[in-house]
């Protein structure tokens, strides 16, 4: 489907993805009070041709409407040479912070991909197929957000994607408030393609295979039926950090080359820190001394690929070594399978018996870094200190590889677990969708119901984690069942009973599930000057469950290092709404939906929408709208359950005492926070303004201003203010003497409606079309620019627009004020080349407007900034025969590497936003064959 370049058409230009709904009761009144209207008795409106458009339940004549969409074709995805549809979504500008990529594999939500459209997070962007819902992805981001995973559509089946930015509540109700992304599917097909593909990177490595047959038969005009399905298999290499080496810093966690200190390094373990009272946890081991001092344990030479290190070197500084480079993943492992297919079946006048299925299955291995012994974590009933005080993990006394001065003691250690080997993550996701419906006329009304069921089951695997009871028996007890465990340079002695009693495997298992049925009416009223009133009815019932089991032996605050998240709820929602469209006069149209949803609880929340257009001539239009949108709490918020996890944060009390880099810099601490039942839900006002120019059938210009408010948002209590009010857990590395100035090791919190923000921004989307000789130029931009990101949380407001904040969602990505896509495509004949650029802007290395700095090089001047990045894009198909196509991209075609980013914890020292630049160049070959 090419991008619709048109003149805008007063007498025609509906509006075409005002967002609607009502109260159930309230569509009763409308409908009497339009029956007996005689002006309604006694004209005959004009019937509405069906076009389906997102954000309406009015059938359209096009889809220029006072909402901004953006309209996404297949020849836009395609020529970017991305070969799913998350890989793609992500690139959009208008996507940002909370934004889920699959690359994240030691996350919470690891193995799924969500869009976050305005930075606003993927719990409130609305992802629909077909404009209906999907079950939610079984893993919760960041053990709270509940999320559509985009890894589930095949790509091959998609028709388009409409992305509506300015809030949906009123037509789809709860979580719309960012926007709603529909992807569409094809609705019929006859005949049968077959593709293939096969990607690598200019390394040589993260092969991708993929074949794709979709097939259908019948036609629904002639033979009263059609039947299609849609395959789609693959698999995609992982790709190892160490295969990066020749990549600067994408390929290392050793940052020292490019002016960063040892203790400055994010991914660089080993070293001591707080002159030796902290850190420490490297492959040799170091114990603290009676005075509160790391001393190494032997064997650094040995077990480190860092040159230099010797056991003299560990005494005065650490064994320092790169254990990101030695064992973790760049991009995970994945293999999987994608199933859709349709049937349709003609009745009567204009009525068709419509069904869908969908499959998935998907397997996605990640590997990641050793354990360390000690640390911070929480769990139900509490947080776990492995680093001082009674649960302190220790080499106990005569452990064998103690040194002899504290042989009678015993001592507090510092080791990560190389012995044991990497802590992998394995998880397998099961993913399907079944529709049936019916639609057609009856008299004046159109109709559409259907019943949609759709569930996801997934089971999280685990190995190389360490069960905490079993390591300190281990370490700290000579006659422990499981026997002694030597390390550093000893661990060849362990045996495999050893391991297998330190290191069991973990896992746990997640469900979700979505039953829908609606039913939406539609119909034209009468005859304006502008065209047919429309008026739209409907109802919907909604019941969705999430569970999640936790990690075996998290409850008990058993895994050293992993944070504990359940979760066990269900919601039941009843819904009804109501939509008009007027084209009041040639060059004006007004549109208004309302829709109310009660939820079993009790709790009801009503959202309206008002949209206007304005088309002083046929080229120009001014558009407009208003909208309220609402997320209810899910399952991780106010069900039953809990969540332990991490985020950064500075302390201010040792920062206070001493003014050093080391104590005023973001460290990561254990953030532990429990559901709330009594939370509220959270809400939010929109508004748009643009302006809408066609003035050549070749050229188009849309510019939109926007902004979303969203108050009562729930998030664990303020991290800052937590520890401000002392909620936190301390290590027992006090300063100066100063007590409760010990490292923080866990802070706690509670899920409240304690915050709001406010992001505004400005929307650009240019298209013009060249016919020059005998071939055509197609050039298109997309320039997405932000404002204000502002927070507020008491008195307190804070913006992160052009910054590195806000840490607090998922992999502190950060928040640049532009993004820009730039895309150019030459057809001729059977030839096609298409080349895309993409820009993201540089954003400030500080937490929030006027804050703090978030890294430093080694003589203390702060890094102030992380660099703008563009990279572009390749790609060219040939038509051999009619039926027969090659084709081939290039990503990243000038190899670009990502910027240094030393403060997102999502990536090892590049920004995820700037993913193609840590992988290099990516190439990828394919051909189609159609079978007519």
């Amino acid at each position: 489907m090419k991008h619709p370049v048109q003149r805008l058409n007063s007498s025609r230009n509906s509006l075409a993805q005002s967002i609607s709904t009502v109260l159930a009761s309230s569509t009763l009144l409308l409908v009497g009070a339009l029956a007996s209207s005689s002006a309604f008795a006694q004209e005959q409106a004009t019937n509405l041709d069906r076009i389906t458009v997102t954000g309406s339940n009015i059938p359209r004549t096009n889809t220029e409407t006072p909402s901004p969409v953006q309209v996404i074709t297949r020849q836009e995805i395609d020529r970017t040479g991305k070969t799913t549809v998350a890989e793609y979504l992500q690139t959009l500008t208008a996507d940002g912070s909370g934004s889920i990529p699959k690359t994240f594999g030691n996350g919470f939500a690891g193995g799924g991909a969500g869009i976050s459209l305005r930075g606003l997070g993927a719990g409130s962007t609305l992802v629909l197929l077909n404009g209906r819902r999907m079950a939610t992805y079984g893993l919760a981001d960041d053990g709270q957000k509940v999320f559509t995973d985009l890894s589930t559509i095949p790509l091959d089946a998609v028709e388009r994607i409409d992305v509506l930015k300015d809030g949906a509540s009123a037509i789809y109700g709860s979580d719309a408030i960012a926007g709603v992304v529909n992807i569409i599917l094809r609705s019929d097909f006859q005949g049968a393609i077959l593709r293939g593909s096969y990607g690598t990177s200019g390394d040589g490595d993260g092969n991708a295979k993929k074949a794709t047959l979709t097939a259908g038969t019948g036609d629904l005009t002639s033979d009263g039926w059609n039947a299609f399905f849609s395959l789609d298999v693959g698999k995609t290499d992982a790709i190892k950090i160490s295969d990066r080496k020749n990549r600067k810093w994408i390929g290392t966690g050793d940052t020292r080359p490019w002016g960063y200190a040892a203790t400055d390094a994010q991914f660089l373990g080993g070293a001591f820190l707080n002159g030796g009272t902290g850190g420490g946890t490297g492959p040799n081991g170091s114990v603290f001394d009676a005075t509160g001092h790391l001393v190494a344990l032997p064997g650094c030479a040995g077990l480190t690929t860092i040159p230099g290190q010797t056991d003299a070197t560990a005494q005065a500084q650490g064994c320092l070594w790169d254990p990101n480079q030695q064992y973790r993943d760049l991009t995970p492992e994945e293999k999987y399978v994608n199933v859709f297919g349709r049937a349709s079946f003609a009745f009567g006048e204009g009525g068709e018996v419509y069904t869908e299925i969908g499959y998935s299955k998907k397997d996605t291995t990640f590997t990641n870094t050793p354990s360390g012994v000690s640390g911070g974590w929480g769990y139900p009933g509490g947080p776990v200190n492995a680093n001082s005080g009674a649960g302190a993990t220790v080499l106990g006394p005569g452990h064998p590889d103690l040194p002899p001065a504290l042989s009678a003691t015993g001592a507090r250690l510092r080791y990560s677990a190389w012995d044991v080997g990497p802590r992998v993550t394995n998880n397998t996701n099961e993913f399907n969708r079944f529709l049936v419906g019916v639609k057609g006329n009856w008299g004046e009304w159109s109709y559409d119901t259907a019943y949609l069921h759709s569930g996801t089951d997934l089971t999280n695997k685990r190995t190389g984690f360490l069960r905490y009871s079993a390591v300190r028996c281990a370490l700290g007890n000579a006659a422990c069942p499981g026997g002694v465990w030597r390390i550093g340079d000893n661990a060849g002695l362990n045996s495999q009973a050893l391991y297998d009693y330190i290191s069991p495997d973990i896992s746990a298992r997640a469900k979700s599930s979505l039953d829908m049925f609606d039913f939406t009416v539609s119909r034209s009223l009468m005859d304006l000057k502008g065209g047919p009133l429309g008026l739209a009815l409907g109802t919907e019932w909604r019941k969705t469950s999430n569970s999640l089991t936790p990690q075996t032996y998290t409850d008990q605050g058993d895994i050293i290092g992993l944070g504990y998240s359940a979760y066990d709820g269900t919601q039941n929602v009843y819904a009804g709404y109501a939509e008009l469209s007027a084209p009041v006069l040639e060059q004006l149209e007004l549109s208004a939906a309302l829709r109310y949803d009660k939820y079993e609880s009790g709790e009801g929340k009503a959202t309206p929408k008002l949209g206007v257009k304005w088309s002083p001539v046929d080229w120009l239009a001014l558009r407009a709208s208003y909208a309220e949108g609402f997320r209810a709490p899910n399952p991780a918020e106010n069900g039953d359950g809990g969540l332990a996890a991490f985020s950064n944060a500075v302390d201010p009390v040792r920062c206070g005492i001493t003014g050093a880099t080391a104590d005023c810099q973001a460290r990561q601490v254990a953030i532990i926070t429990r559901p709330n039942p009594d939370l509220k839900p959270e809400e939010s006002k929109s508004y748009s303004v643009g302006i809408v120019m066609q003035p050549t059938s070749t050229t188009s210009l849309t510019v939109d201003a926007w902004e979303i408010k969203r108050t009562n948002e729930i998030a664990p209590g303020d991290t800052d203010d937590a520890i401000a009010a002392g909620n936190v857990l301390r290590d027992s590395n006090n300063l100066n003497g100063v007590p409760n100035s010990g490292t923080i090791l866990a802070v706690n919190t509670d899920y409240v409606n304690a915050t709001s923000s406010r992001v505004r921004g400005i929307d650009t989307d240019i298209r013009q079309t060249f016919d020059i000789g005998p071939g055509q130029l197609e050039m298109d931009l997309q320039w997405s620019h932000v404002l204000k990101f502002e927070r507020t949380s008491g008195t307190t407001t804070d913006d992160y627009a052009g910054t590195h904040g806000n840490c607090d969602v998922t992999n502190c990505i950060g928040t640049p004020k532009d993004r820009v896509n730039f895309g150019t495509t030459w057809k001729q004949g059977a030839w096609s080349v298409s080349g895309v650029a993409n820009y993201i802007a540089k954003m400030d290395n500080i937490d929030k407007r006027g804050g703090s700095y978030q890294a430093f090089y080694a003589d203390e001047t702060p890094v102030t900034k992380i660099s703008s990045f563009t990279t572009f894009d390749l790609s060219g198909r040939w038509n051999v025969t009619e039926a027969f196509e090659l084709n081939a991209s290039v990503q990243n075609v000038f190899d670009r590497i990502a910027p240094l980013d030393p403060t997102t914890y999502g990536a090892v020292n590049y920004n995820p936003l700037h993913f193609s630049g840590a992988i290099g160049r990516y190439f990828t070959v394919g051909a189609k064959y159609t079978f007519n």
